[in-house]
C-alpha cells in the first residue's frame, strides 16, 4: 500500500499511543520548521490525509458532524492500521540528501 510521508508519520504517531485516541494537534509536528506552508493549508492537508487513511480502513475518526461536513478531532488505529504501522517501523528511513 502506497502512503505519503505525512500518512506514515500519522500512523507511527498513532502507534505510539496504541489503543488510545490521538489528538489532531500532534500531527502538526510533521511541518515543524517548514514555514513555507501556511497554517490553513497545513490543516487542509492533514484533513485530507486523515480522511484517506479512514477510507483505507487504517484509522477510526472521532469528531463532530455538521449538516455540511465532518470535523475530525481525534483518531485511533484499527487492527489493520496497527499491522501497517508495524511494517513501517521495519522500513529504512530516507535521508534528506539534496
Amino acid at each position: 500500500m502506497r502512503l505519503s510521508s505525512l500518512q506514515k508519520f500519522i500512523l507511527l504517531k498513532c502507534l505510539e499511543k496504541a489503543g488510545q485516541k490521538t489528538l489532531r494537534k500532534v500531527f502538526v509536528e510533521f511541518y515543524k520548521g517548514n514555514v513555507k506552508i501556511k497554517k490553513e493549508a497545513r490543516q487542509k492537508i492533514i484533513t485530507g490525509s486523515l480522511e484517506s487513511l479512514i477510507d483505507k480502513e487504517l484509522l477510526i475518526g472521532y469528531g463532530r458532524r455538521t449538516p455540511h461536513k465532518w470535523f475530525i478531532e481525534q483518531v485511533k488505529l484499527t487492527g489493520r492500521g496497527q499491522k501497517e504501522s508495524l511494517k513501517l517501523l521495519g522500513e529504512q528511513k530516507r535521508l534528506p540528501l539534496k
